[in-house]
């Protein structure tokens, strides 16, 4: 008798394509905007130049998002179709090797052999494609590349997270322009730590510890460059 699975379980693999390329777009937006924004006002910029700096890193930022998670995911869609093109001729020229294959791998996971042989007879009578992707390349319908969505993801996420700094200067008096947009984004990235670790369910204290860290590091190495920079000229 088949137990039913209880209700509303649920997991959270299926978010991981979309996901890393929203919390890397959106944290990358921010934190390279806000630095870029606080290196040019620690060297004495206008606000009009931190303005322009700003928005011209929001739109290069974006598309170079975009275009770089498109080739970087499509390399790796690219690297399962070859495979999964492969294993489909292996099917066809040598299915007695595939299905004692098939049923190695669960026999290395600690199912007896004689069921194994039959697991891998039923799994393959039902599709053997999907089987041997799962169970020997690794390749599932929750975690296959999907080039476009990531793109599209990193360079919406990359935009927002570009836009908070922006909104600071906008906001922000010129004699607390750094102090604003350092704290604000700061407060931003925790705030998009705890996001993202809370749709994945993962450690929330470790992941906002982690964007803050590095995202100050970031902000006061680029402010101390400005420094140097607006002083020497």
């Amino acid at each position: 008798m088949l137990i039913p699975l209880p209700a509303g379980e649920r997991h959270l693999v299926s978010r991981v394509g979309w996901l890393r390329a929203a919390v890397l777009g959106a944290n990358d937006g921010l934190v390279s905007t806000a630095s870029l924004i606080v290196g040019v006002a620690a060297s004495s910029g206008t606000n009009t130049s931190i303005l322009v700096a700003g928005i011209a890193a929001l739109v290069a930022g974006a598309m170079s998002m975009a275009a770089g998670e498109y080739v970087s995911v499509s390399s790796q869609f690219d690297t399962e179709q070859a495979d999964l093109a492969r294993e489909r001729a292996e099917l066809i020229s040598q299915p007695a090797f595939e299905r004692e294959e098939l049923a190695q791998i669960y026999v290395s996971r600690g199912v007896e052999e004689a069921l194994a042989m039959k697991v891998a007879d039923q799994l393959m009578a039902k599709d053997a494609l999907g089987a041997h992707a799962r169970d020997e390349l690794g390749i599932s319908p929750a975690t296959t590349a999907q080039p476009i969505q990531a793109a599209l993801t990193s360079a919406l996420c990359f935009s927002v997270g570009a836009a908070m700094p922006l909104l600071i200067v906008l906001l922000a008096p010129p004699s607390l322009l750094i102090a604003g947009v350092s704290a604000g984004s700061l407060a931003c990235l925790a705030l998009l730590g705890a996001i993202g670790a809370s749709i994945g369910g993962a450690n929330m204290g470790r992941a906002v510890l982690r964007v803050t860290f590095w995202g100050a590091m970031a902000m006061a190495v680029t402010a101390g460059i400005g420094k140097l920079v607006g002083a020497a000229v």
